[in-house]
């Protein structure tokens, strides 16, 4: 994902205070253990996470909270038409278990 110029204060203050409907549809999705990474040179985000084998979190882009949490974060970030955020993947390089 990619920040705008001059919104990482904001984006970090708007995660410090996540909605709780918000952290509970995503736990109840299946997600566990997101971690959200800036690198403060590119303002490029590099999310991690977790999912239950039960997940259903390729169902949350209908939800009506995280729509309006994407609504609420569109103006900090690089977004899609509904502004879902911008992700590509990344090419594995190296893993080590």
């Amino acid at each position: 994902m990619q920040l705008k110029p001059g919104a990482m204060d904001e984006y970090k203050a708007r995660h410090d205070a996540i909605w709780p409907e918000l952290a509970e549809l995503l736990h109840h999705s299946g997600i566990r253990d997101y971690s959200i990474f800036l690198d403060e040179e590119t303002l490029s985000l590099f999310a991690v996470l977790k999912l239950t084998d039960d997940n259903s979190h390729e169902t949350l882009s209908k939800h009506p909270v995280m729509q309006k949490w994407w609504n609420y974060m569109a103006p900090l970030m690089h977004v899609e038409p509904g502004n879902k955020p911008k992700e590509w993947a990344l090419e594995p390089v190296f893993y080590l278990a």
